[in-house]
């Protein structure tokens, strides 16, 4: 299963990476000012974990949800995000320039995250930059890299496998989750209605977030707003089962994994009907 969902990633973002407008993705980092950083680093970074606490209190969710959710909170820049919002009709070079930028940021801010909500709940935690950044590195940035690559030096060549490398990445994608949503079955078994309520709010309030700092309502707003929503499953699966020892967050993260496709099928269609 990891092999299958590694060569999927790994096609699917090579294809992205040959795919690049570098013109237009270069131009969304100078035309965006300091100002529009610094929500989009409140709206990706700081709101969604305290959104997620808020709902784990309110809703009294155990120990085991309570991670799951704060985990997928701090855990923005999904691998597949780019080819997602492509997918959905919105600006592929701005998403790819969003999650780079997040991908950058996030070795950095999981560690503060985790570390402060450590210290409200009295306990001490360190989770490792060089390990987050390591599977940034494999999922995200090699790949990208490996595309932009092979388009620069041999760019007849890339041009002609590109489109039949998006259909192998796409149909191992399909495989990907009928086998992902297999093995995800029994979690998703022991999800509760409360921790359905709570990701559906969570997946919501990055939208509602997105919206409330990211004004005004532009194309490039609505591309951000399902940017954010695109939390990164694998990487909270992987923070919940090293440094907190525990596989009761998985039903809250699985749930999620879910519950933001709806919510970003569901919020495509209502952009594109405004």
């Amino acid at each position: 299963m990891k092999l299958l969902l590694s060569i999927t990633v790994l096609l699917l973002m090579i294809s992205v990476g040959m795919s690049l407008n570098w013109t237009q993705f270069l131009g969304n980092w100078r035309r965006l000012m300091l100002a529009t950083w610094v929500k989009l680093l409140a709206a990706t970074f700081i709101v969604p974990p305290i959104i997620a606490l808020t709902l784990a209190n309110l809703l009294k969710l155990d120990r085991g949800a309570l991670i799951g959710l704060f985990l997928i909170a701090v855990a923005p820049g999904a691998p597949l995000m780019t080819r997602v919002v492509a997918k959905r009709g919105f600006d592929m070079e701005l998403a790819a320039s969003y999650q780079l930028w997040g991908a950058f940021l996030t070795p950095i801010m999981i560690p503060l995250l985790v570390a402060a909500a450590g210290w409200l709940y009295g306990r001490t935690i360190w989770v490792s930059p060089l390990k987050v950044l390591v599977v940034i590195a494999q999922q995200q940035f090699v790949p990208l890299l490996i595309g932009v690559a092979l388009m620069y030096f041999v760019p007849a060549f890339s041009t002609k496998i590109r489109s039949p490398l998006n259909v192998i990445g796409n149909a191992l994608l399909m495989v990907t989750l009928v086998v992902l949503l297999m093995k995800m079955g029994p979690a998703l078994t022991e999800v509760s209605p409360w921790v359905i309520i709570a990701v559906l709010l969570l997946a919501l309030g990055c939208i509602a977030t997105s919206f409330a700092i990211l004004v005004p309502a532009t194309v490039g707003t609505k591309t951000l707003v399902v940017c954010n929503v695109n939390r990164h499953v694998g990487l909270a699966l992987l923070l919940s089962g090293t440094y907190f020892g525990t596989q009761k967050a998985l039903p809250a993260i699985a749930a999620y994994a879910l519950a933001a496709q709806l919510m970003i099928w569901l919020y495509a269609k209502l952009a594109r009907y405004r």
